[in-house]
């Protein structure tokens, strides 16, 4: 036999007597509650213990892998100077590609 309230019969069930008592102010009480409550409870949920609930093993590499930032003035210098040394050798690099390129082309005509 089914319950009263899923078959919809006239009587007493639970969620009925609960929600009759629930009229006028306190209906607005209780839906500005929940209003409330709902947002907090969802958060409080997904914001706490986040390290072990949505974590991914080794998603991000370890620090030691990683860029190292410079901070020190002698430490910036020799950053640019390794980045200038870098330019200047893919430059050459690049000019002698086109040197050859010409010379190829140049005789080809």
């Amino acid at each position: 036999m089914l319950p009263r309230l899923v078959t919809g019969r006239k009587g007493g069930g639970v969620f009925k007597r609960i929600l009759s008592g629930l009229s006028g102010a306190n209906l607005e009480i209780f839906k500005f509650g929940m209003y409330i409550m709902f947002p907090i409870g969802w958060m409080y949920y997904f914001g706490t213990n986040l390290e072990s609930r949505f974590s991914v093993p080794d998603f991000w590499p370890p620090p030691e892998s990683t860029h190292k930032i410079p901070h020190e003035r002698e430490e910036l210098l020799a950053e640019l100077e390794r980045l200038k040394n870098q330019r200047l050798e893919r430059r050459a690099r690049r000019l002698e590609m086109e040197a050859r390129a010409k010379e190829g082309s140049g005789s080809a005509e």
